[in-house]
């Protein structure tokens, strides 16, 4: 191969776990990140199925686990905070709601970019023009001089710019699944000990959710607030605008949603986005490749996003190596391996939506209800099946360099 450079635009999961897979094959990767560093926290994610086995692949299972969120599984409340219905973490096996690794999002990202050792990465920068020909890739970026790559790789989430670039305008892909949400940290002592180490959810009528489960520090709780609502997607680009929206829709709605109101108000990483998936013909289109949210978002719904993107990275750096950097080659086996695993991930659990946040007080009371038998037939075997998805795929074992074996 005459040319290893390969751009990949994203450092959040999928970005840095591609960065590791490419430099342990030979190739010479250079990841871009929008944000200024290192964005830390964030909400939990699972490590599940074929995703867990990446990482194990990757040797980073036991430093995962030290960074794991003790959770003792997801219970709903009602108004009054009285658990309605429980799903303890041992119930599937560890791969339920709440699987038996959780790990912060910021942990999971530093963990991947310290593996990544010696990638190059250009923080508080994005691209913004590509311009390929036979020999490669031009790339502009809006501060960094232009430079070229062998490849480009989109692993920026669900509002790729490299989407955007290489195969047109968001809505021509993004699929709305008629909803929103946002997550935040608090810091409350007594709310965390509240928890006693569960994931609580409380439903409001009128499809309002809000959550709080553990964090890894002392006195830390992650909260998510999410709602059933399609306004025009304009007026809800601003923070000020998002958090008034949140503010007017959960006013009144009971149990510690008021005080989780105060704390997003000022809370430092509030994030707010959509429920949506992306649908792609091609993963691929000349030399640009997408991964991750970027390329096959299933939504947190599905709670597949984080097995996805490591295993999305770690067949993409495979088929690469396999083909000696022909991308043609590497893109078509890459799609012909995730394609079907990303569809079934896709496939959104019972009810979808509004199974999550049910209109009404009676469709509260069924969700509950529902729960309490998740634990037996039939249940028991439906989501069995809808769990199992994180695993319904077979790795490949790629050959590395005796150097870097």
């Amino acid at each position: 191969m005459e040319n290893t450079d390969i751009l990949i635009c994203g450092a959040g999961i999928a970005g840095p776990a591609l960065a590791h897979w490419l430099r342990r094959h030979g190739f010479r990767p250079t990841v871009v990140e929008r944000a200024p560093g290192p964005r830390p926290g964030g909400q939990a994610v699972d490590l599940r199925g074929a995703g867990r086995t990446v990482i194990e692949r990757m040797g980073l299972m036991e430093r995962a686990r030290a960074l794991c969120v003790e959770q003792r599984g997801v219970a709903l409340v009602d108004r009054r905070g009285r658990h309605t219905a429980r799903m303890p973490v041992e119930l599937f096996g560890g791969e339920g709601i709440v699987s038996e690794i959780e790990i912060l999002r910021g942990d999971l990202a530093d963990l991947l970019r310290e593996a990544s050792e010696g990638v190059e990465y250009l923080y508080d920068d994005t691209v913004t023009a590509l311009t390929e020909d036979a020999g490669g890739v031009t790339v502009r970026f809006e501060n960094a001089p232009q430079r070229r790559f062998h490849l480009v790789v989109g692993a920026d989430g669900l509002h790729s710019a490299v989407r955007r670039l290489a195969f047109g305008p968001e809505q021509d892909h993004y699929r709305p699944l008629g909803g929103y949400h946002c997550w935040f940290t608090v810091h409350d002592p007594a709310l965390a000990r509240a928890l006693d180490g569960w994931f609580l959810m409380y439903n409001a009528p009128g499809g309002l959710v809000a959550g709080v489960r553990p964090g890894r520090l002392p006195g830390e709780v992650k909260a998510c607030l999410g709602l059933r609502c399609e306004p025009p997607a304009g007026e809800l680009r601003d923070a000020h605008a998002q958090r008034r929206l949140l503010a007017a829709r959960f006013a009144g709605a009971g149990w510690e949603v008021e005080r989780l109101l105060a704390a997003m108000a000022t809370a430092q990483d509030f994030a707010f986005d959509s429920f949506g998936q992306i649908h792609l013909g091609r993963y691929s289109r000349g030399r640009t490749a997408l991964l991750g949210d970027a390329g096959y978002s299933p939504s947190p719904l599905t709670g597949l996003g984080t097995s996805l993107a490591l295993v999305g990275a770690y067949l993409l750096a495979g088929e690469l190596a396999a083909a000696a950097g022909d991308f043609t080659t590497a893109y078509a086996r890459y799609e012909e391996l995730m394609r079907p695993y990303v569809a079934r991930a896709q496939e959104l659990p019972p009810g979808g939506v509004q199974g999550y946040a049910p209109d009404s007080a009676l469709m509260i009371r069924l969700r509950a209800a529902s729960m309490r038998w998740m634990g037996r037939w039939p249940l028991r075997s439906l989501l069995a099946a809808q769990f199992a998805k994180a695993g319904d795929i077979t790795l490949p074992d790629y050959p590395l360099p005796a150097r870097t074996a």
